[in-house]
């Protein structure tokens, strides 16, 4: 299922092979969250600017239209009609971010929806229901994402529950896919470690859970609090007790610096809403550095966003045009300026993938590590 190519140092060339294609990483997955891009763009535009992975929250879309309805008219991908790879995340850290409404118990965790109020609960069955339902190539397990800083004690309680929740998962998932009825048969389970910045707990954790043998596994509850160089730290301590034979995920990072210093440190999977999310400001991703397009020294400026980046975008229009659809708040704005950014992180991968395979790869982050996050 994932085939490791070659490795320059750490940095890792793969390719990971699911039942709607195959991936070649590291990859950079292009967050869908309610099965849509946020900034308009549809599932042509992904196919064009070179989405291998689309990724979609497995909570948001429980709760509207309903994971059901989505199964009835024959899952995610043919609902969104998206052919290629699709990741669902377990709304583990939707959860999380309701800190203030969820009660946790061993059996899973009771919360309000922040849509209408009403009591939802969920645990590692009903989310393996649920991802099975969309029918997504890769299922995230059910876990508790821990706010950072957090009491020592405490998060050991809390990875000790969230192994046994993925325990729980692999057996409910196997029983789903099992199924004459299964959307996606062929739908797999990544684990996911935790343990905020306590090494020890986080490699006591890893290797409980690597000896499940899943299809792949997740540093999670990173970019929550702590500091760059402690991310850094983090994944590096657990790095090695990482199956060499499956693909490491890091969840929600990041920038294109923190992609290349996590590339040089093992991780093959990405995903972050910062390319939309920015890209709706209008701050957008160069080969140069980030610029912000609403300045007024774009005001005349004909060049394109970037004049090395060959986007859809960046090919026909000007920086004082985009600049203009920002000022007289024209829904184009938003549209172009996440499609550049989109493009921008599926082709740093790209290169990501080339520099690997050519042995250059730390020679590609000297060189870009610093200046892809530098505001220009």
């Amino acid at each position: 299922m994932f085939q490791l190519i070659c490795k320059d140092d750490h940095a890792r060339r793969g390719e990971f092979t699911t039942p709607h294609g195959t991936v070649q990483t590291p990859v950079f997955m292009n967050v869908g969250t309610q099965a849509a891009i946020k900034g308009a763009l549809s599932a042509e535009d992904l196919e064009t600017i070179g989405c291998q992975v689309e990724l979609s929250n497995t909570y948001h879309l429980h709760v509207r239209p309903g994971d059901e309805l989505i199964r009835d008219l024959g899952g995610l991908h043919k609902f969104m009609t998206w052919d290629r790879p699709i990741l669902t995340d377990s709304g583990g850290f939707q959860i999380f971010s309701l800190a203030q409404l969820r009660k946790i118990t061993e059996e899973g965790v009771a919360f309000n929806c922040h849509v209408d109020g009403r009591h939802i609960f969920m645990g590692p069955e009903e989310s393996m229901r649920i991802q099975a339902n969309l029918g997504s190539d890769i299922a995230m397990a059910f876990d508790e994402c821990i706010k950072i800083p957090s009491p020592y004690d405490y998060v050991k309680n809390s990875c000790d529950r969230t192994y046994r929740w993925l325990q729980r998962c692999k057996t409910a998932l196997a029983d789903y896919t099992g199924r004459d009825d299964a959307v996606n048969p062929g739908q797999v389970l990544f684990g996911i470690n935790q343990g905020t910045i306590f090494q020890d707990l986080r490699i006591e954790h890893m290797k409980k859970i690597a000896d499940l043998d899943l299809a792949g596994y997740a540093i999670g509850g990173l970019a929550v609090g702590e500091t760059t160089q402690e991310m850094y730290d983090t994944i590096a301590a657990v790095e090695p007790y990482m199956p060499t034979d499956k693909p490491r995920y890091l969840m929600g990072v990041g920038t294109p610096g923190n992609i290349i210093e996590s590339v040089a440190r093992g991780v093959d999977f990405f995903d972050c809403v910062m390319p939309a999310r920015n890209g709706r400001h209008g701050h957008l991703f160069t080969w140069s550095g980030v610029i912000n397009i609403k300045n007024e020294k774009y005001q005349r400026d004909e060049q394109p966003i970037d004049p090395q980046c060959d986007c859809p975008v960046c090919r026909r229009y000007s920086r004082a045009y985009l600049r203009h659809l920002f000022k007289a708040e024209e829904m184009l704005a938003m549209r172009f300026a996440v499609m550049h950014n989109l493009y921008f992180y599926n082709t740093l991968m790209q290169r990501i993938r080339t520099a690997i395979e050519a042995g250059e790869y730390e020679a590609f982050r000297k060189s870009y590590t610093s200046v892809l996050d530098m505001r220009i």
